[in-house]
């Protein structure tokens, strides 16, 4: 599968929980997943649909392990910084606070490797394909 095409499907199923959580939120009347909401939003439908666009838009390799790197940090972390902000904000299955705790920098940490990454390739592959 091409990196932009995985990265484009993960940023749909992020926009979609996210429109789902605000939804919810308003016709609830809480806002108790406004910051889960966000950063759904914000790191997974939007850094993911950009960091799509930019696979779609330069010539990578298929075969460059930074892209590999890259996507699956961004992907693995998007997940873990969210579920991870969940848990610690709501802890909803009454879990020790440690391990919240070290789920959640865990994932935030992978997230911003991702982010480390992704300025290695804007520099590694800036050759347009059009």
């Amino acid at each position: 599968m091409q990196w932009n095409v995985l990265l484009l499907r993960m940023a749909a199923i992020y926009g979609f929980i996210g429109a789902f959580l605000g939804s919810h939120m308003a016709g609830a009347g809480s806002y108790a997943f406004k910051p889960i909401h966000a950063h759904i939003l914000v790191v997974g439908w939007l850094s993911l649909f950009a960091y799509s666009s930019y696979y779609r838009s330069y010539h990578v390799p298929e075969s460059s392990k930074l892209a590999f790197a890259h996507v699956w940090t961004a992907i693995l972390g998007s997940i873990g910084l969210t579920v991870g902000m969940w848990m610690y904000n709501l802890n909803p299955f009454n879990l020790s606070t440690g391990f919240i705790t070290v789920f959640y920098i865990v994932g935030g940490s992978t997230l911003l490797l991702s982010f480390l990454l992704f300025v290695f390739m804007t520099f590694r592959y800036s050759e347009s394909r059009g």
